[in-house]
């Protein structure tokens, strides 16, 4: 068995995927190790109604661009695992699932890394890390002082209404995915209490486009990570909630609270059988509208300034407004059975031991390109562009890592390349 390759890519999602797609191409001898299979995240982290928030337009995979009929649609969750699937058939990329890796490191005497696996060892002259951003699922520690009998679990664990138990649920975030996974329990009539967090919402659809194509347009997608005006902290924001549901449409919690949920602010403590929530309701729906009005008046300036001709719509008026906040819930008389909490992932790369984190666990890098030569980062949210951890700009990262790659091979290996195709490397 091979223990050696010029390039290993850790992790087989859409990432390491992309990234081996582009390896290949140029010839470049490589190896993927995946932890799961592939698809794995997308068909056992999610819920069965889960669907993409972003047009199946934007899937552009490199070398296999979304290829269904439905290009302003919302792929959903088996479509996805298909479309994953299908790529790595496409191509057929060098990819051993099941294995895990365990450790990397460098050996500065050889001028390799060393890489400890659930398959033995291997080594590699550059490692590509494509093992994403989303971890270890956050659950707070407040959680512990909710009894055994309630059931609690993580968004990434939650299948459908009928997995939880007979009783009304507590879903704590207001995330893209707390948002969504309140509605697909609001929708068959679970009594659902949501706290509701600083998300920010947006639009769906805006004077006669999707939003997306509105930001498409003006270039947002191009806006990379140093143009940004907030570059400091983007990476770590919420995103927006909306969703590609039946058709997709916008989330406005407002809506749903007329039609019979429960929202709180955020949830501070739990003494007891109570529950206590920050007095913040108001102003937390009062941001997300301001959000989401704002992106739509920056689609305003831009239809103006190029006279393109487009539907005007009425301003927004929120529909509902807490008239008192509720601070204080009994759990047992509300008779709340399960607990969900949507409060995110944090990232888990103590794995990894070669110097190139900041205080916070964060990869330093340029790109994907950190400080410690042939070491790289694939996949992560804000890498350089807002696609950057999305199926719409992971070919751009991918196709300039791999270039990277392949130039840093010819200055270090001159002639001496192992199984690279100098035809590709030179087109």
């Amino acid at each position: 068995m091979r223990k050696h390759y010029s390039v290993i890519v850790v992790g087989g999602g859409q990432a390491g995927l992309s990234i081996s797609y582009c390896l290949k191409a140029k010839g470049i001898d490589h190896l993927v190790l995946e932890k799961n299979q592939i698809g794995y995240s997308w068909q056992e982290k999610r819920w069965d109604s889960f669907c993409l928030v972003t047009p199946n337009w934007q899937c552009t995979l490199p070398g296999y661009h979304y290829p269904g009929e439905d290009s302003n649609g919302f792929m959903k969750k088996d479509e996805i695992v298909s479309y994953i699937k299908d790529y790595a058939k496409s191509f057929n990329p060098p990819i051993k699932e099941g294995v895990a890796v365990l450790r990397v490191k460098k050996n500065q005497s050889k001028g390799v890394f060393e890489l400890t696996t659930s398959l033995g060892n291997y080594t590699a002259e550059q490692v590509v890390i494509a093992a994403g951003g989303y971890h270890l699922p956050k659950i707070p520690r407040i959680a512990e002082r909710f009894p055994e009998d309630i059931v609690q679990i993580h968004s990434s664990e939650y299948k459908n209404p009928q997995s939880l138990p007979e009783g009304e649920i507590l879903v704590v975030g207001s995330g893209q995915s707390g948002c969504q996974i309140a509605e697909d329990l609001h929708l068959v009539g679970k009594k659902v209490h949501l706290c509701v967090g600083r998300a920010p919402r947006s639009p769906r659809r805006y004077r006669g486009k999707d939003v997306v194509d509105w930001l498409n347009l003006m270039g947002y997608y191009d806006l990379t990570i140093d143009e940004h005006p907030d570059k400091e902290n983007v990476r770590t924001k919420t995103n927006h909630y909306v969703t590609g549901r039946n058709g997709g449409h916008e989330i406005d919690l407002r809506t749903f609270a007329l039609e019979g949920m429960k929202l709180y602010g955020s949830l501070r403590d739990i003494k007891a059988e109570n529950l206590e929530f920050k007095p913040n309701l108001s102003q937390n729906l009062d941001r997300a509208d301001e959000v989401a009005e704002s992106i739509k008046k920056t689609i305003d300036g831009y239809i103006n300034k190029n006279q393109i001709p487009a539907p005007t719509e009425v301003s927004y008026q929120p529909i509902w407004q807490p008239e008192t906040e509720v601070l204080e819930l009994n759990y047992r008389k509300a008779n709340i059975s399960s607990v969900i909490w949507c409060v995110g992932y944090q990232t888990d790369f103590s794995w990894i031991e070669v110097p190139v984190f900041d205080g916070k666990g964060y990869p330093s890098h340029d790109r994907g390109v950190t400080s410690v030569k042939g070491l790289y980062f694939l996949g992560l949210p804000w890498l350089y562009t807002w696609g950057s951890g999305r199926f719409s700009g992971i070919a751009r990262d991918a196709k300039y890592l791999s270039d990277y790659i392949v130039a840093k091979m010819k200055y270090a290996y001159p002639g001496t390349l192992l199984a690279v195709n100098e035809a590709a490397i030179g087109s």
